[in-house]
């Protein structure tokens, strides 16, 4: 707040509060002029009814001084009049700040005795993972939803899919730093049947029925213009964030309506850094958790195959 209108708060609010006790002043003394002391302001109705001009009763007068020297007290204790923070150098800022380190001194010592433990450890820790599950549901779910399984756009973090891959390591790395993924827009650079073609190689690759010669050309092109990120198989490149093109998951759909925007668009995917949000501690058990949603998931999985293997085989 500058100077000039700090003292323009200052002049007003002082200015409100003597108009105020002249106001009290001027309402609470007789009439000087009405010499019968009847005190009446002259007005008349029906004959006989006048008005008075009594003053106010003591006690309702004494509520109003009282609150004029609250606001008098309240403006020297605290910041009111412009850019005076009053004596006692109180701010709402202060008072947030001084919270957040009490908040952060209780945080620290409930995470104090998970502070050394490696993401493996965490991941096997029952109370870690109690407090994960809450870290989670707070700053995660709205992008991955509640069940961590995703949406269009947002991965889905139970499955064993990874874009930048899913060592421990890598997990906490994302966490922290947060990863950027673009993929560029090709539609000028392949042309509308260029287009068509690599999508129907693409739609090939995840085992998707496509014209067998647009396959062909499709190849080329690819090999041309998406292998340098998704390899010359398709399968992706985790230090590029470059998702794998053979399996069935998909982060945008598989529709040939979705890839054709895709491919013509291009995609910009943002995961932001949560180190200087949360801290390693939380960032730790963050990776914890979704590395444990992980591998339990695809515990799951592997058993679910494996029970199908033995059904084909006692069949």
């Amino acid at each position: 707040m500058g100077n000039g209108t700090s003292l323009f708060v200052i002049v007003v609010t002082i200015a409100n509060i003597a108009g105020c006790l002249w106001l009290i002043w001027w309402t609470s003394r007789r009439n000087p002029h009405d010499a019968s002391g009847s005190n009446t302001t002259g007005h008349v109705w029906d004959g006989d009814l006048s008005e008075y001009n009594n003053p106010m009763p003591r006690w309702w007068l004494g509520l109003f001084l009282l609150t004029i020297l609250f606001g008098f007290l309240y403006l020297a204790l605290y910041p009111g009049l412009g850019s005076f923070a009053g004596v006692n150098g109180w701010s709402q800022i202060s008072q947030y700040e001084e919270e957040v380190r009490q908040a952060d001194a209780r945080t620290n010592a409930l995470y104090a005795p998970l502070a050394n433990l490696s993401v493996t450890e965490l991941a096997d820790h029952p109370q870690a993972m109690a407090a994960a599950r809450n870290l989670f549901a707070n700053n995660c779910s709205t992008c991955h939803g509640s069940d961590a399984r995703g949406a269009r756009g947002f991965p889905n973090l139970t499955d064993d899919d990874w874009l930048w891959g899913g060592t421990p390591e890598t997990i906490e790395q994302t966490i922290q730093n947060g990863r950027i993924g673009v993929m560029p827009a090709l539609g000028a650079a392949l042309g509308n049947d260029g287009t068509e073609q690599v999508i129907a190689y693409v739609l090939s690759l995840s085992g998707r029925n496509a014209p067998a010669d647009w396959i062909e050309q499709g190849k080329q092109r690819f090999a041309t213009v998406c292998a340098a990120c998704h390899g010359p198989d398709g399968k992706g490149n985790p230090l590029l964030g470059a998702p794998n093109l053979t399996d069935n998951v998909w982060l945008y759909g598989s529709t040939p309506a979705s890839l054709r925007e895709t491919v013509t668009l291009g995609r910009n995917n943002a995961m932001p850094a949560h180190l200087p949000l949360l801290g390693e501690t939380k960032v730790r058990l963050l990776a914890a958790y979704v590395y444990r949603l992980s591998r339990d998931e695809g515990h799951d999985e592997r058993e679910d195959d494996d029970k199908q293997e033995r059904g084909h085989e006692r069949e």
